[in-house]
């Protein structure tokens, strides 16, 4: 199986736009980054079942910054029209990857935001490029939009919930070059 680094997902992804799961939107919302997403693509489209899965935190901080992005126009919700493509993926990975990789195929969009492992191996199967909260992170750290990485990675372990190895961890700070 061919790893993309997130070195090569960086340079692939710039202001195209992009289908997002849950997580990276949640996530980056948790940590007040969320504007970097508007920063770095053109769009960010969103399916239904995602932004089901986001109300689901409606009484939380992230969802009025998610509910803002949407008032200003650059996160767009769209149905997904493959409904049998959605229910096939369904069958190894929950309702939101699904819909957001049956949507970017739909769509003919290659770039898909996602971090989950068992999501992002699927899409990569399917063509798809994922990038992650951290290649959000890694990529507005290189452009100079971040001051420490590594700040950001530990604001999203102990804010967010968001499991990062220690391994990956330090390798993200090397490559920012904060190590």
């Amino acid at each position: 199986m061919r790893v993309i680094t997130p070195s090569k997902i960086l340079r692939t992804t710039s202001r195209m736009p992009v289908v997002s799961n849950t997580s990276p939107i949640w996530n980056l919302a948790s940590i007040e980054r969320l504007h970097l997403l508007r920063d770095q693509f053109r769009d960010v489209i969103i399916p239904e079942d995602v932004l089901a899965e986001l109300r689901v935190g409606h009484d939380y901080p992230e969802m009025t910054r998610i509910q803002e992005a949407m008032n200003a126009g650059w996160i767009k919700v769209e149905t997904v029209g493959n409904l049998s493509a959605r229910q096939s993926l369904t069958l190894n990975l929950d309702r939101g990857e699904a819909a957001a990789i049956a949507l970017a195929i739909e769509k003919d969009i290659t770039g898909i935001l996602m971090d989950e492992a068992d999501g992002r191996a699927v899409a990569k199967a399917m063509g798809l490029k994922p990038i992650g909260a951290l290649g959000v992170l890694l990529r507005a750290k290189r452009e100079g939009r971040l001051p420490s990485l590594s700040d950001e990675m530990f604001r999203l372990r102990h804010e967010a919930g968001f499991f990062i190895a220690e391994s990956l961890f330090q390798r993200l700070r090397k490559e920012s070059g904060e190590a």
